[in-house]
């Protein structure tokens, strides 16, 4: 019993008082392999204990019921050691295969005392996918770069629409055939926008010769995106729309504030309200990709609004409850290339995400003219966005009667998150 008592006590503190770590364990294969083991050994030994007690203890001549209530409370007991024993060793084995499957050969160069290899900022694209039937492959309809701040967890959102034209595509055999900018297929299904780059690499393997099936659209998106802002972009996650709508609903909804009626639905079938509400899956997807009675850049916007709901309502509690259903759901939906060994790491600077403030600069119009971009003004743009001077806070004032100058913020922040 002192040694259940004190298990308990060193439970319940990992959970509460060292979430973050706890997950960061739960995405080593290695330690969950570990735990499975310790579990099954601690149920084994409780069991034994609870068997030995009865035939220690069990009356000499209490009857047939009296043999079976006793044998009924023993089974009974047994049950609850090895159901929780049971369903956290099961918890073990979802996280060591979903860690697995998602980031199966997934290498890099990671140091444990620097994961970040001395970066003050480290910049993941994320991209959201989309097909249908009469449009063949994938476009990248949502791109975003999340700029991370390695030591606070600030986070600035830097979106891209998918409609830019001519887009420099980087050195080397992509842009020996567009020289003067992206330009597709030259066709009406093809006319040559930003959310092509993807699929046209992987339809044309010349234009980034050595790099696999599945990994040419991520790898040449990534450094035309590098290009374009004046940053290096380390590593990508995509995610499928239809499989987002499901990692929603696995974490019970996201809250959002609706701050005019959306209409959703491909046949207008649906209206968000104005309002504060938990969306489903997939109302937070009609929520983030619907431009009825609006356009691409407003639905930007929403995209940077969800993106920012997501990361601030997914606390470690909430993951751990519903781990199993997201993690069937991103098995589902998405695709990267961060390395296995980077995830402790990855999971300690979310959580500095989930606790600072995150910013957004979209480059839309009028901002910029998405026919004839100027490139130089958007990577003029980002590095003033992300310029360790605007991570300062401004300076006190040198008294109450001369108060200090109002700072401006120079990213622009969305008025649709309400």
């Amino acid at each position: 019993m002192g040694a259940q008592i004190v298990l308990i006590g060193a439970i319940l503190t990992v959970v509460t008082a060292f979430s973050t770590q706890l997950l960061s364990l739960a995405v080593q294969p290695g330690w969950m392999t570990v735990l499975a083991l310790i579990l099954a050994a601690v149920a084994i030994a409780w069991t034994t204990v609870i068997i030995w007690s009865y035939m220690l203890v069990r009356p000499a001549a209490s009857g047939v019921p009296g043999r079976a209530l006793s044998a009924a409370l023993t089974v009974a007991l047994c049950a609850l050691v090895l159901a929780p024993t049971a369903y956290a060793a099961r918890l073990a084995y979802v996280s060591r295969d979903l860690v697995q499957h998602l980031f199966a050969g997934n290498y890099g160069p990671v140091l444990a005392e620097d994961p970040w290899s001395g970066a003050q900022r480290v910049n993941f694209l994320l991209i959201g996918a989309d097909s249908a039937p009469n449009r063949p492959g994938v476009r990248t309809d949502s791109m975003t770069v999340a700029s991370v701040d390695t030591a606070t967890g600030a986070t600035t959102l830097l979106g891209l629409p998918r409609n830019l034209e001519e887009v420099p595509l980087p050195p080397g055999p992509a842009r020996d055939r567009f020289p003067y900018g992206f330009t597709g297929d030259g066709t009406i299904s093809s006319p040559g926008l930003l959310n092509e780059v993807f699929q046209y690499a992987e339809n044309h393997p010349e234009v980034v010769p050595g790099v696999p099936d599945g990994q040419r659209g991520p790898t040449l998106l990534k450094e035309t995106v590098s290009g374009v802002l004046g940053i290096p972009v380390r590593y990508y996650a995509m995610v499928d729309m239809a499989g987002f709508a499901a990692m929603i609903d696995a974490v019970g909804g996201v809250r959002i504030t609706v701050t005019e009626p959306i209409v959703y639905g491909k046949y207008r079938e649906g209206l968000l309200p104005a309002g504060t509400r938990v969306l489903s899956g997939e109302e937070a997807l009609w929520y983030g990709r619907s431009r009825t009675d609006s356009d691409d850049y407003v639905r930007m916007g929403r995209q940077k609004c969800l993106i920012n709901a997501v990361a601030r309502q997914a606390d470690p509690v909430t993951l751990l409850n519903s781990f199993e259903q997201l993690a069937s759901a991103t098995k589902r939906a998405i695709s990267t290339d961060v390395p296995a060994d980077l995830l402790p790491a990855l999971v300690e600077l979310a959580e500095k995400v989930r606790g600072s403030r995150i910013k957004s600069l979209n480059f839309v119009p009028p901002l910029i003219n998405t026919a004839a971009p100027d490139w130089r003004f958007i990577r003029r743009k980002t590095a003033e966005a992300l310029s360790p001077a605007q991570r300062k806070p401004p300076p006190a004032a040198a008294s109450a009667a001369t108060p200090a100058a109002p700072t401006v913020d120079p990213v622009t922040l969305d008025k649709t998150c309400g």
